[in-house]
């Protein structure tokens, strides 16, 4: 079971109490058959851990490593994943919509 966005955006919380460089990523916009509804939340921390879900498991590597590059240089990025793209179908979005990911750092 997936946790709840109240435990997720807790967990950034805790992770940043404790120093640690952190990343929250949010679907902001989905088209056609998209795994996870806009508004989904997946929070990383600098060492890799995650939680939450962007994707179903699809993409969250991709969004996982993108969101360290975040931690490290602070520019936001928005990252999309299509069946049309290649780099979608790399990282197994096959499921025939898009997404639309917004990474930010959290300060």
């Amino acid at each position: 079971m997936l946790a709840s966005d109240d435990d997720i955006l807790g967990q950034a919380e805790v992770w940043r109490r404790a120093g640690k460089g952190v990343a929250v990523a949010t679907v902001v916009e989905t088209w056609g058959s998209a795994p996870r509804p806009t508004g989904s939340h997946l929070v990383i921390d600098d060492e890799g851990h995650f939680l939450g879900s962007v994707s179903g498991g699809c993409v969250e590597g991709e969004v996982v490593t993108e969101a360290m590059d975040v931690i490290s240089d602070g520019k936001p990025r928005v990252l999309e994943f299509g069946v049309a793209d290649e780099t979608a179908w790399r990282v197994g979005l096959s499921c025939g919509g898009r997404i639309r990911v917004y990474v930010e750092r959290v300060d």
